[in-house]
């Protein structure tokens, strides 16, 4: 059976992605801060508080997942670069999005404000990060 070693590339993205897990437990307790009604949040505030927090998580976990994948195949280049920062920089854009779009404002949020764009551009690099690696799985 054959050992995976990783790229230094897939070592150094996966320890800063596992440095961004402090991050997502603080996040954790802000959500049961919130819930427990430490703060006067509308509930579109506490809906996007619940998204940044579900999204951090998964994402963190789809991007170690997506190293180790791009790895295991060998891929490089375009599509191993594509595919190691796609999902991370996803990972920062969606729930960063999801936090600035309802945090941010004065009085009572009730809807999202003009940083409603980062989720969008993080579902981008979200799909590009998958599908290179995809491709590279299958090309490989």
């Amino acid at each position: 059976m054959q050992t995976l070693v990783l790229t230094d590339a897939s070592r150094i993205i996966g320890g800063l992605v596992l440095l961004t897990v402090p991050g997502i437990e603080f996040g954790g307790r802000f959500l049961l801060r919130i819930h427990g009604g430490d703060f006067n949040f509308t509930d579109f505030q506490k809906a996007f508080s619940r998204a940044m927090h579900a999204h951090a998580g998964v994402l963190v976990i789809l991007s170690l997942v997506c190293l180790l994948l791009a790895d295991a195949a060998g891929i490089t280049g375009f599509f191993g670069w594509t595919g190691r920062l796609g999902v991370p920089i996803a990972a920062l854009l969606i729930p960063g999005g999801f936090a600035a779009s309802a945090l941010i404002g004065k009085g009572e949020v009730k809807a999202p404000n003009k940083f409603i764009w980062l989720i969008g551009a993080g579902a981008v690099s979200l799909g590009i990060g998958v599908l290179s690696v995809g491709i590279g799985l299958l090309a490989g």
